[in-house]
């Protein structure tokens, strides 16, 4: 088995420090905002939004576990990464469907949207898991010794990541126009909340995908891992604060009474130029 130099060892030391720490920053974000989880969730009905919920919230722990045994593991221990990977992948795609159900409630749940969302989701994946089973190199350059288990991965994961970003810009550029086009001059609490919260917390996902962009292309494979924990916690974090924002300004909207059931579902102004008297609403399933 090949052996690597002083200088990647501490690379790669660091790499599994950056990952133990993902892990605690998705322990600690969970810990702080279980209160939320159950108020907002725990007496909801099982519908599609909270199934999707409950993997992007509850399975990153088992893909982050995995992760950190993984990059605590000796280097002559090989062990499969497959069921890790299944995980991370199901993780992410379902913390990205609740942006995508967000983006849907703010296009007035529109079916066009839906449709040209879900296959263009499907298309992504399936490239995803195409550049990560290639046995070509898709992007030049140094690549992880043959023959050895150390915590790194080609430079095609980089691919996968490029691929993650195109969606969440479209995501995020969908959100940008209609605000623009049709919210302009809304100042209603959930389109405020469905733009302004949905754009930091998607603009901080993004980040992070594009630095695994960065950092697979472009720095040494001994780094390719740094952020691999830490991108499925943000997701998962990330996607799940947003589901708390929008039911949290749901009540303050309606000021439901103390008997009142909490209402499952969204409702917001329709803009003025789909309802002839600018007062409709509109209900979206988040």
């Amino acid at each position: 088995m090949s052996s690597l130099s002083i200088s990647d060892l501490t690379k790669l030391q660091t790499v599994k420090y950056v990952n133990l720490g993902s892990l605690a920053i998705l322990a600690f974000d969970y810990c702080i905002t279980f209160a939320e989880e159950v108020h907002w969730t725990w007496s909801k009905p099982w519908d599609v939004t909270r199934i999707i919920f409950i993997i992007s919230r509850y399975l990153p722990f088992a893909g982050v576990g995995m992760t950190a045994y993984d990059a605590l593991r000796t280097s002559n221990q090989c062990a499969s990464t497959l069921e890790g990977n299944i995980i991370h992948i199901i993780s992410i795609v379902a913390a990205e469907a609740l942006l995508v159900i967000r983006t849907w409630a703010f296009w007035q749940k529109s079916k066009k949207l839906l449709i040209g969302l879900l296959v263009y989701s499907v298309l992504t994946i399936a490239a995803a898991i195409a550049a990560d089973l290639s046995p070509t190199m898709l992007i030049p350059g140094e690549e992880p010794p043959i023959g050895t288990c150390y915590f790194e991965s080609t430079r095609n994961a980089a691919v996968v990541y490029i691929f993650l970003a195109m969606f969440e810009c479209v995501i995020l550029s969908l959100t940008v126009y209609k605000r623009v086009h049709d919210y302009r001059d809304f100042r209603s609490g959930i389109v405020v909340t469905l733009y302004y919260d949905g754009m930091i917390y998607m603009l901080c996902i993004l980040t992070i995908t594009i630095a695994n962009v960065i950092i697979g292309a472009a720095l040494a494979s001994a780094y390719s891992n740094m952020f691999d924990t830490l991108q499925l916690v943000v997701h998962s974090v990330l996607a799940s604060r947003i589901l708390f924002r929008l039911r949290h300004r749901n009540e303050r909207v309606h000021e439901p009474s103390m008997s009142e059931p909490m209402l499952d579902s969204v409702n917001y102004l329709q803009p003025a130029s789909m309802s002839m008297s600018g007062a409709g609403t509109t209900r979206s399933e988040v």
